[in-house]
Order: structure tokens, then sequence, then C-alpha cells
């Protein structure tokens, strides 16, 4: 067979083309939108993207160049189209991200045969078309010339565009900002760029030190060791904790235990790898930067200065860098047949795992235990028969294959094995109270959209985030003994429950009802305070009118 011969600038403005019409099904709904009302603008916007894509492939036409850098243009199009199209997610720097922190077992569940079929048609066969399709090359300079004649008038066109439309397109843009985030496979392509330039900007960064005059306050007055569990829970939302007002009872564990139930609570970002290190991070959300979470010391380092020990079970895909300074367990390694299976397990191995460390624990402990949760799209393996609540319920990590009923059946089975192991991490606590004076506060690092408004699991840009995925659910318990250590008037903080709270509220509560006393604390993000007779900051008024760090 006879192979197709075209030029370099025919072969970038065809794959443009290919990918404009294939791969951004999301984008084009979204421009068709939101210039509604303006369908002059939108034909020149579509124009402006087509000419400005099929310039930039241009610039990449040299010869032994042009065929790969076309082909994995595609192949990411491909990747990133999927997933934006179907789960309505934006491929960005926090995305990539997750995806390169993510385990194997995890990262499964979202290969499903739609992905493939998906690959086959939109990735792999434009690739083969391009390796297989003959160019025809100019000498250098004729082809500069070619390229430049083309790209030049091609950028004078989209700069006219811009000057005819321009109020229209900034409008648009500044009310929109998750219109060009759709656009694939720029979006991607920016957010690799981004990992790569954050990962060399911090390679010599220095370990900032914190709280290093942190002490304990109260270890001279108590005979037992103080011990704090705090589970940070994975992808569940407020709105399915029935505790919180969801229709369902999904927390009949809980229900039957003396807990405070926070309802106003805001999650620092909508993706692990962002939310969990801001959470043990002294710095308020609006001030945090990924580079400031890893390379300044955290809770748990401050935790240590004052002589509390501290220890990290994990069930998920790691600390992201909270726990590197940390006695760390992850417990999928363990491959426990009663709760693991395919390299992943249930969170019931952290309540079998906490048992066996409350027997040793003879000195003030934070332990952390940190959940896989809620974790989509494969919901159905989060949570044994016995959480098997609704159905009928989703057993596929391909969500289209299931209605909206049994996706929410799914998830909300998911918040019941947590509601199951919350109460057995109580019910531990309390089998303990001879020996230890303790507490458990569980909150989730993100939530989760389940199909409202088209989106499905996490990681959106915190400025187009759903309520679905930072409103999320946060737990306490105390024993009598540990809310007697400090005075803790458990009716004052059930009554302060509503009130608004976020995750910059954390890592100051935590030294609070520790009884650490350090100069980074600050009892005005402490939600215990106003309701504690002894400790650091007890007593103090905790005006709560507006979201910390919103």
């Amino acid at each position: 067979m006879k192979r197709l011969s075209l030029t370099s600038i025919q072969l970038s403005m065809l794959v443009t083309a290919f990918v404009l019409s294939t791969a951004n099904a999301t984008f084009w709904m979204k421009a068709w939108t939101y210039f509604e009302e303006f369908p002059d603008a939108l034909a020149g916007f579509a124009v402006a993207i087509f000419l400005l894509g099929a310039s930039l492939l241009t610039m990449f036409s040299m010869k032994y160049v042009i065929k790969p850098v076309f082909i994995l243009f595609v192949l990411i199009a491909a990747v990133s189209s999927y997933y934006v199209d179907t789960f309505g997610i934006v491929v960005d720097r926090d995305m990539i991200r997750n995806a390169l922190e993510t385990t194997t077992a995890e990262a499964g569940a979202l290969v499903t045969p739609n992905f493939i079929i998906h690959m086959a048609l939109y990735g792999l066969l434009p690739a083969s078309f391009i390796a297989w399709v003959r160019i025809r090359h100019r000498a250098v300079r004729a082809k500069a010339g070619w390229n430049t004649a083309f790209i030049l008038p091609s950028v004078l066109v989209v700069l006219g565009i811009v000057f005819l439309n321009f109020s229209v397109f900034a409008a648009t843009f500044r009310n929109h900002r998750d219109l060009m985030a759709s656009l694939n496979p720029a979006s991607a392509i920016v957010g690799v760029g981004k990992v790569i330039d954050r990962h060399f900007q911090n390679r010599n960064q220095i370990l900032t030190k914190l709280g290093e005059d942190a002490r304990s306050t109260s270890r001279g007055n108590r005979a037992r060791p103080k011990v704090l569990v705090l589970v940070a829970g994975e992808t569940a939302r407020a709105q399915n904790f029935g505790l919180l007002g969801y229709e369902r009872d999904t927390n009949p564990e809980l229900s039957k235990r003396d807990v405070i139930a926070f309802s106003n609570v805001s999650s620092c970002g909508t993706a692990t790898a962002v939310s969990l290190p801001c959470m043990f991070s002294v710095y308020s959300r609006d001030d945090y930067s990924e580079t400031k979470g890893k390379w300044t010391e955290n809770l748990l380092d401050v935790l240590g200065h004052a002589g509390i020990e501290t220890l990290w079970l994990d069930n998920n895909t790691g600390s992201k860098g909270v726990a590197d300074r940390t006695v760390y367990e992850f417990l999928p390694d363990t491959a426990d047949p009663s709760f693991c299976e395919d390299g992943e397990c249930r969170d019931d191995v952290l309540a079998n795992r906490l048992k066996e460390v409350l027997a040793g624990v003879k000195n003030d402990t934070v332990i952390v235990l940190h959940q896989i949760g809620s974790h989509g799209p494969a919901y159905f393996r989060r949570y044994g028969e016995e959480a098997r609540r609704f159905e009928p319920d989703c057993r596929t990590p391909q969500l289209a294959d299931c209605t909206s009923q049994e996706l929410v059946n799914a998830y909300d089975n998911t918040i019941v094995q947590t509601d199951r192991n919350l109460g057995q991490i109580i019910d531990s606590l309390r089998d303990q109270s001879d020996r230890i004076d303790a507490a458990m506060i569980y909150v989730s690092d993100h939530g989760e959209s389940l199909g409202e408004s088209g989106l499905y699991l996490h990681a959106a840009p915190y400025f187009m985030a759903p309520k679905e995925q930072t409103h999320v659910p946060m737990i306490a318990w105390f024993s009598e003994a540990f809310a007697n250590d400090d005075g803790l008037d458990q009716s004052c903080m059930k009554a302060r429950s509503t009130e608004p709270l976020s995750h910059d509220n954390l890592f100051h509560s935590v030294l609070g009802l520790m009884s650490v006393m350090t100069k980074v604390y600050d009892p005005a993000l402490d939600f215990s305070v106003s309701c504690r007779k002894t400790g650091p900051g007890a007593g103090s008024a905790q005006p709560q009118d507006e979201e910390p760090g919103t």
C-alpha cells in the first residue's frame, strides 16, 4: 500500500483538528455554554484555538522530532480526554501529582475496558497513522521559511480575533477559569511542566524547624499516658454522614457512642496530595503551598519536640511526606488475608493493628491512622459484606455501567465501613481505659463528587470545586478521663459543633488537646480552647464568624 505523503504543516493541521474534535468534548461543551450569547465570539475562539495549536505543533516539525512529539501529543490527549469526559475532572498539576504517587492497585481500578477501547480508538490508532504517513521534509532554510509563513499570519489572525472580541473573552475567562483548564492536552502538558519545575526548584531546599520550644504542660499531673488517635479519612463527604443530617443511617455504630459531630468543616484541598500535608501543616489554606508543606516541620515534628511519641499507620498511598520523620508502617505490605486482597486492604486492618499498638503504649502518644476510606472509583472494594447495607450497589470501577442509585449505594456502604471502623477504634480505646486517657478525632482529607453537575471523583481545582468535594465530616470522641485532664466540657463542644471550622484548625487543636505549649500554637484556631478549663489557651474566646483559611 502506497504511503500517504504530507508536508509537516499539513500533518500539524490534521493532528490539531483531530485532537480538538475527538479529545475535547467537555471543552467544547463548556465553550458552547459560556459563549451562548456570543456565537460570533465562539466561532472566532474556535478558529484561534485551532491556529494556535497548529502553529505550536509546526514548531516541532523537524525531522526525527516531529513524529515522536506528535504521537506523544495524541496519546496524552487521549488519556486526558477519557478522564475529563468520563469523570469531569481537570488534569492539572495536582492531579498529575496524585497519579505519580498512587499505588499499582489504585491505578489499576482506573484502567477499565472502556478506557482501553478509548485509547485504542483515539490514541493508538491515530498514533499508528502518524508513524505510517510519509512526511515531505524541505531543506532547513526552506522549512524555516514555510513554517514562518504559516505561523506568523496565524498569530496575527489570532491577535485580530482577540482584539475584536476582547471584552467577551476577558469576561468569559475571568468568570470561567475552568474552560481553559479542560483543554486537552494543553492542561496536562502544562501540569507536567509545573511538576517538573517544582521538583527542580525544591532540590536545594533545607527543612525549616518548627516549634522547637514545644513542651508538655500536664504530664507531671497525670499517672497515665494521654493517647490521641487521629484518623485521617479519605474521600468522605459530609453530605453522606447520617450524624450530619443525611437521610440514610450511614452511622449506626457512631450513633451508639457519645461522639461530637462537627457539621461545618471545610477541607484544605480536593486531593490527598494537597489536603493531607496541609492538614498537618502550621499554614492556613491561603498561605499553604507544596514547598512550604514539604520543607517546614509539621504537627508530628512539634509533638516530637514536646516529648510526645508519634506513630503513623498507613492504609492508603503514603503520608505525602508528613511522616518522613515519624515511625511509619505501611499496612498493605502485611498482605493480611483477613483484610487484604490484590495489594489493597480494607480499613479493618488499621483498627486491628491499633489494638496491638495500644497494648504497648506507655507514654503520651499521638497515633495517626490514614484510611483508604471511600476512595473511588472502585468503591465496592472498600467495604466488606458486613457493611454492605445498601443494595443494589455498583460492583465495578467502570461507573458508566452503574445507575446513579447503584453508585450512591456503593459510596454509602463505604461510609458504613468507615463508621464501623471508627466504632472499633473507640471500643479499643475504651478497653484500655484502665491504662490510658484516650481520645479520637476523625476528619476526612476531602470529599467526593458522585455525578452532581456531571462531576465524579475528586481533585477539582479549588476555585471550581463543588461543596461535595470540600465539605468534610469531622468526628471527635473523648474518654471521661481525657476530658477531665483539661476540664474539657463536652456539652460546650457539642453546642459549638455547627460553627465553621476547617483543616486550618487541626494543627492547633491537637496541640491544645495534648497540652502542648509552644509559640507556634494559636488558640484562636483551637476548636476546643473555649470549652477547656486548663491547658494551652484554656477559656480563650474563639470567634468563628468567618471560615478559617478562606
